[in-house]
């Protein structure tokens, strides 16, 4: 199952910078990630200062 990115995101980039298929990119106000290329593999989570991305 693919993460999604909630609205507590900050826009820091420290998820995207970790995500090693490059599933995630700036949107409007907030990351995103590309549920398709999305491994489900937490390294974005494990980054987040906010706890933004989880699970959907």
């Amino acid at each position: 199952m693919a993460y999604k990115i909630s609205d507590d995101c900050i826009s820091c980039g420290a998820c995207a910078a970790e995500c090693p298929v490059e599933a995630i990119h700036e949107g409007d106000g907030k990351y995103e990630i590309d549920a398709d290329k999305c491994l489900s593999c937490g390294a974005c989570a494990g980054v987040c200062p906010v706890g933004a991305p989880a699970e959907e």
